[in-house]
């Protein structure tokens, strides 16, 4: 082979291989017969590229990116967190001395410190409530009265409300000032026999019906064992806290079988009295966003 040959040989072997459908240069790799383009990069995704690799690089040295280094700002989430923490009680404290002095219908006559208690309320509720009652204050069979509604053992004023908050139910290890109400075990302690506490659930379970039940073989004996409490009509008394049976909001269930256990071996819940955990503004607070819930009376 001479050498014009072997250098037009050279040349083919290292000319750029054109698609012929395209037009494009390949890359020169070739699987199963597809050949793979050379398409260069558009220019705008270069310009891009770059510039995040350039920002990239700032960003490491103004921002901690590694635990020597806090950056050119010297910044941490601490420091921020501090930041944000002032800004809030900087603008609490344009509230906080008119709040104090505030009474409770003062501040429900105020729109600026009512707003001001729904939102820290509801800040309140979620962190020391809402494992009881539900973040929706829905409550739970069992003890957990839902405070949306308009059903209150003690009262629903806001005023009412305060005290339950402040002073709780049963709480007698932590106060004297806390509510107490007691349901006799009418069936543990012998004061009614098992036939009439059965006959009793049955005249219970009707009231909410809204019938004449004066002929009812359990009239007599709700008269004599619990109108004291409950009311003759069955209509509750906030004055000892005892609960309305005449409609058909149960605080422990409304079955036959969960009313005669209410009768027979009774259970009753205890409500932290929150004074000794909570400030009294914050009681405050608390005790407004429980009364716009849906049920807070007048």
């Amino acid at each position: 082979m001479s050498k014009k040959d072997h250098s037009q040989l050279h040349q083919h072997e290292h000319a750029p291989d054109i698609d012929k459908v395209s037009g494009v240069e390949t890359t020169g790799h070739e699987w199963d017969g597809l050949k793979e383009l050379n398409n260069p990069l558009p220019r705008w995704w270069l310009w891009v590229f770059l510039a995040c690799c350039i920002w990239a690089a700032w960003f490491v040295f103004q921002r901690p990116m590694w635990p020597t280094h806090r950056g050119v700002e010297n910044y941490t989430q601490f420091k921020e967190l501090a930041e944000s923490q002032a800004q809030i009680r900087a603008r609490q404290n344009a509230y906080l001395e008119r709040f104090s002095d505030a009474s409770l219908d003062e501040i429900m006559a105020d729109a600026e410190l009512y707003n001001f208690a729904l939102a820290g309320g509801n800040a309140v509720f979620k962190e020391n409530c809402a494992t009881c009652h539900g973040t929706g204050a829905e409550g739970n069979i069992g003890g957990y009265p839902n405070l949306n509604d308009d059903d209150w053992l003690w009262g629903g004023k806001v005023t009412d409300i305060y005290q339950t908050i402040h002073s709780g139910i049963r709480d007698t290890a932590h106060t004297m000032e806390t509510r107490i109400s007691a349901m006799p075990a009418f069936g543990v302690d012998n004061i009614l026999p098992r036939e009439d506490i059965q006959t009793l659930t049955d005249f219970v379970s009707k009231l909410h019906e809204g019938e004449d039940l004066t002929a009812h073989a359990g009239y007599k004996i709700f008269q004599e064992n619990c109108a004291t409490c409950h009311g003759a009509d069955g209509k509750g008394g906030r004055e000892v806290g005892a609960p309305n049976l005449a409609d058909e909001i149960w605080l422990f269930g409304g079955s036959r079988e969960q009313i005669f256990r209410s009768i027979y071996n009774p259970r009753m819940g205890m409500m932290p009295a929150w004074r000794y955990r909570l400030d009294e503004n914050t009681l405050k607070q608390l005790a407004v966003y429980v009364h716009q819930l849906g049920g807070g009376e007048k």
